[in-house]
């Protein structure tokens, strides 16, 4: 079976990203079981996230009772994707005979030495075992035995124990390390073979020179987002094999003609709805209420600007299988982010933010939407020094929060840095005390993002 592939959202992921990824792994795997009839899949998908979930996508999950997205670090290729796994053992106090057969029964080169209870030992190779014969060879040229005197020690040499010529100075890797640095660690030691071990000891895989000879790519499919900056480490030397999002056309690059839709809706989950429609695949209740939730994160409970005829009619759609009434429920979603007094600072502004580049500059637009804006206004000094500290730490040009009330149907706007180009671009006056409040602004992307890239 090849290695699962990867559906995964923004770093910093909303609730679209999550839902997205969650979504679109269970469609592509259910439309792989119907390609592959009575057979096992050809391929998995694997839902993924690049940061710890919101609130609203922990609390949905958990009422749909589904597992959240595995994190990942990176996208780059890592010893796990070259180890041979589940690796032949033997015992320790087996013959060399034992393990001759083993070599050749398996067709390999290199057998795991455990212990009694199964942990690893070491390694046995046949280059091992061929150096014990030609080892005993040597005599017949020194002249200090006949040949016959030799071949009695060869046969005599097979009822040796393994735990004679077990190697344990052996190169151990970790399977979630980078393979680019295992190459260099395995190039400079003694032994041509490397072992990957579990957390309790368990040779879990085997990784050989000839094994990491050629550089696998990790396949990804990306979700609510093409954009490098955007994207998990990595991103460049994997290999994008689709792309579902409703963000601009950014600037990710694939090897091969992928599949690409990008549809100017509210939701990436609107998209994923859609697909599921388009191949005639069920949607499950919990799968229905997630993809809901997200429609509704992300058209901040369809009174964005973003929001179209396509993510309403698909909100009544995924409402009508969850069996929920769509408004209370996307607000019990919002409800559910709450805790704006005692929220960390770095996750009320940092948790749902993105770079942008407007020439040789960085800026960070972050988006914190809520019920109760004067609680999180209450705050404003402690935010400002985070912020201040944002801009110090990674040279942006601005670092600009959006602090929307999906009740008021607006949003404070509080700038530090090059607040001139906030100031310019929405003819505002936003200065460093108060914030500015700016009506009927509630999508980032349409009414924020696109603004100042475009100015």
């Amino acid at each position: 079976m090849p290695a699962p592939i990867i559906v995964v959202g923004h770093k910093n992921p909303d609730n679209d990203s999550i839902s997205a990824a969650v979504g679109y792994a269970y469609l592509k795997n259910e439309l792989e079981k119907r390609a592959s009839g009575d057979a096992d899949p050809k391929r998995v998908y694997v839902p993924a996230r690049l940061g710890p979930m919101p609130p609203e996508s922990a609390w949905i999950l958990e009422r749909s009772g589904l597992q959240a997205p595995e994190v990942v670090a990176h996208v780059h290729a890592r010893v796990a994707d070259v180890m041979t796994p589940n690796p032949i053992s033997i015992g320790y106090d087996a013959t060399l005979l034992e393990a001759g057969r083993l070599l050749r029964q398996h067709n390999v080169r290199a057998l795991v030495v455990t212990n009694d209870d199964g942990t690893y030992r070491g390694l046995i190779t046949t280059r091992m075992i061929a150096e014990r014969y030609i080892a005993a060879t040597d005599a017949l040229e020194e002249g200090g035995a006949n040949e016959m005197a030799v071949a009695g020690d060869l046969i005599a040499s097979l009822g040796q124990k393994v735990a004679d010529m077990t190697e344990t100075d052996v190169l151990v890797l970790d399977k979630e390390g980078l393979l680019k640095e295992a190459i260099e660690d395995l190039m400079s030691s003694a032994l041509r073979e490397a072992v990957v071990l579990d957390d309790n000891d368990v040779a879990i895989g085997i990784v050989t020179r000839s094994d990491v000879a050629v550089r696998p790519r990790r396949k990804v499919v990306l979700v609510d987002h093409n954009e490098t900056r955007q994207a998990a480490n990595g991103i460049e030397e994997a290999d994008v094999v689709e792309i579902i999002d409703h963000h601009r056309i950014a600037d990710v690059m694939t090897v091969n003609p992928i599949q690409f839709l990008n549809l100017p809706v509210g939701s990436t989950a609107t998209i994923v709805t859609l697909e599921f429609r388009r191949h005639g695949v069920e949607i499950p209740a919990s799968i229905a209420s997630v993809l809901l939730s997200a429609v509704m994160t992300d058209t901040v409970i369809l009174k964005s600007p973003t929001t179209t005829d396509v993510d309403r009619e698909q909100v009544k759609y995924l409402a009508d299988i969850a069996g929920v009434d769509p408004t209370e429920f996307g607000l019990a979603v919002f409800k559910c982010r709450g805790g704006e007094d005692d929220m960390p600072v770095d996750k009320l502004v940092g948790a749902d933010a993105k770079e942008f580049q407007i020439g040789d500059a960085t800026v960070l637009i972050a988006q914190h939407e809520t019920v109760d804006l004067p609680a999180v206004m209450k705050r404003e000094q402690e935010i400002r020094d985070h912020m201040r500290q944002l801009r110090d730490d990674h040279g942006y040009e601005f670092v600009l929060l959006l602090v929307t009330d999906i009740v008021a149907e607006g949003s404070q706007f509080m700038c530090e840095g090059n607040r001139r180009i906030v100031n310019r671009v929405f003819g505002i006056n936003c200065t460093g005390e108060g914030g500015t409040w700016m009506p009927g602004v509630l999508s980032r992307k349409k009414q924020v993002a696109a603004k100042i890239l475009g100015a």
